[in-house]
Order: C-alpha cells, then sequence, then structure tokens
C-alpha cells in the first residue's frame, strides 16, 4: 500500500485552476522531492494532503486512509510542516512542545519521552528553555520539525524547509532530513535542486497545475542528454556569432559573453539534441578560431528549467 496515493485530484478557485488531475504516489520509505515553480500548485496539493484545504473534485490517501472522509485517521499518520511555520514566539521551546503535544493527546510519561526526543532529534537541547521569538530562523524551523515530530508519523509532508536560511544551515536541514528518512517516508518541497540531488529517491515535477515528471533524480537527468548546455568560445570576427549559432537545429537559447578578444557563448538545447558537429562545421565554414567546444554535463536544474520554462520564455 503506498503511503501516499493521489487520483485525479483538482483544485479550482473562481476563474483558476490550481492543480488539474494530478495523480502519482508514494511508497513506504521514500524521500520523494516536490518541485515546481512558484504558482505551480505544490502548496495546494500538501495542502489538501494535509487537511488543510478540501479539493474540488478527485481522491488522496495516507497510509490507506482517505484525506477527505478519513481525515483524523490520516492525520494520525502524518506531520505537517508549512512553508511559514506558525509558532507561539512569546512560549520557550519546551513550553511549546508540551504544549503541541498535548493537543495532539500525548501526555504524562509518553509526552516527556516524546518531548525529549524530538528535542534530541532536531538539535534543540541547547535552546530548550529560550523563548522562540528570539531563536533564529534556522532554529525556529528546527521547533517547527520537532512539533511535525512529536506523535511519531509515518509520513512528512515538508513545505520549503530551508527557505530563509544561510549554506551552514541548510546543510545542516539536509543531514536532518536524510537522518528522518531512515524511519519516516518524506514529501519534500524545495527550490534548492542541488539539496534535492542528493537527498531525494525520486522526483516530481509539476508546472501550472500538472505533473510534467516523476522519476528519479538520476534517470531525469540522463534521459536529458545534451540539455545540461554547450560551452563554446571563439573569435568570430566581423559574425553575429549569436545568431548564426541560434539558427543550428536544435538550439533553443544562446547567450553570449566577452573575455578580452574572445566570445564565450553558452547554448541551450533541445533534451535530445547534441548540436556539436554543426557548431563545428559551421565554426570551419565561417573560419572561426576556436578554443573550447564542450557540453556540460546536465544536472537537476537543467531537467527543471526544461520541462517548466515557457516556450515564449526560451
Amino acid at each position: 500500500m503506498p503511503m501516499i496515493k493521489v487520483e485525479n485530484l483538482t483544485k479550482r478557485y473562481a476563474g483558476f485552476t490550481a492543480i488539474n488531475d494530478l495523480s502519482f504516489e508514494v511508497e513506504k520509505g521514500e524521500i520523494v522531492g516536490f518541485l515546481g515553480p512558484n504558482g505551480a500548485g505544490k502548496s495546494t496539493t500538501m495542502r489538501i494532503l494535509s487537511s488543510y484545504m478540501p479539493a474540488t473534485s478527485g481522491r488522496a490517501s495516507i497510509a490507506g486512509f482517505d484525506v477527505f472522509a478519513q481525515s483524523l485517521q490520516a492525520r494520525q499518520h502524518l506531520g505537517y510542516m508549512p512553508e511559514n511555520v506558525p509558532l507561539y514566539t512569546e512560549m520557550r521551546v519546551t513550553e511549546y512542545l508540551n504544549y503541541r503535544a498535548a493537543l495532539k493527546e500525548i501526555t504524562g510519561r509518553r509526552q516527556r519521552e516524546r518531548v525529549g526526543d524530538v528535542k534530541e532529534l532536531c538539535n534543540l537541547k541547547e535552546m530548550e528553555n529560550r523563548i522562540i521569538g528570539t531563536l533564529s530562523k534556522g532554529y525556529r524551523q528546527r521547533v517547527g520539525l520537532a512539533d511535525a515530530l512529536l506523535h511519531s508519523p509515518d509520513l512528512l509532508i515538508l513545505d520549503e524547509p530551508t527557505i530563509g536560511l544561510d549554506p551552514n544551515q541548510i546543510r545542516q536541514v539536509r543531514e536532518l532530513i536524510r537522518n528522518l528518512g531512515r524511519h519516516h517516508t518524506i514529501l519534500l518541497s524545495t527550490h534548492i535542486l542541488s539539496e534535492v540531488e542528493m537527498t531525494c529517491s525520486r522526483v516530481v515535477i509539476i508546472n501550472k497545475g500538472k505533473i510534467e515528471a516523476a522519476d528519479t533524480p538520476e534517470n531525469l537527468v540522463n534521459d536529458m542528454r545534451a540539455a545540461g548546455g554547450i560551452r563554446f568560445e571563439a573569435q568570430t570576427g566581423a559574425d553575429d556569432g549569436a545568431a548564426e549559432l541560434g539558427k543550428i537545429a536544435g538550439v533553443k537559447e544562446v547567450s553570449v559573453e566577452t573575455e578580452e578578444a574572445w566570445s564565450v557563448f553558452t547554448l541551450r538545447t533541445d533534451s535530445q539534441s547534441d548540436p556539436r558537429e554543426e557548431i563545428w562545421r559551421l565554426a570551419t565554414d565561417r573560419h572561426w578560431t576556436v578554443r573550447e567546444l564542450s557540453r556540460r554535463r546536465a544536472t537537476l536544474e537543467d531537467v527543471f528549467v526544461e520541462m517548466t520554462l515557457d516556450d515564449d520564455e526560451a
């Protein structure tokens, strides 16, 4: 049984469709990156899965429980950390976690154990008596994550857990998510694609409310082939090198920078194109002096751009 199962999920507002006929699954034990540009429908999907809002149509279940008809049972298996973590900033860390545990009907000895466990897991012991409002953004994110973990959920849904953090804090949160992935299924939304490549076993890319791809990061990158980009350095004389290169079949975008007498061209191509032979023939025919012609390995960022960039933006 999948930990998350989404079938034909749609959410419409007046004159606007946030998500349209989404279907995907997350298996138990996976760490899945849920990616998309701003406004793609990521947060809407996560809020529906977390029972924060209803869908217009379709079905969704967590651990086999329907998130609409069996909301309480579904939420017992779910820990949700929204993009902007709502905290009581006048409370101390331990006080807040005890309060949240009581709301989740965790009491007595069990409450003391769980609050102690999540403070240890999220490295909050040194901050346990600090007022939340005095904590850094990174530590407040940890408090929000500790809250989501209090009831030992099978599934964690994390919406932009590293937003607003500095590089060191991002690294720490990444390691924490990796450790959590040993015991929890995780659905992770983030804009930091390098983190997804290092953390997630699978990726779902959503754009304009529809799923564009769902696969492992490695498979998505391999499918892009030459879309990682081509670097071409040459002296083109009086020729408009960017315009000439842009005429080659498969080239979608050409940018150029100047380094002394050399023009440095960066080409973005169709996912199944590798026009390096055509570029070399063009350079030979035009008697350009070439210093470099190389293909950069595709990254998950290239996959993301290829799948979410509008044709009229290319």
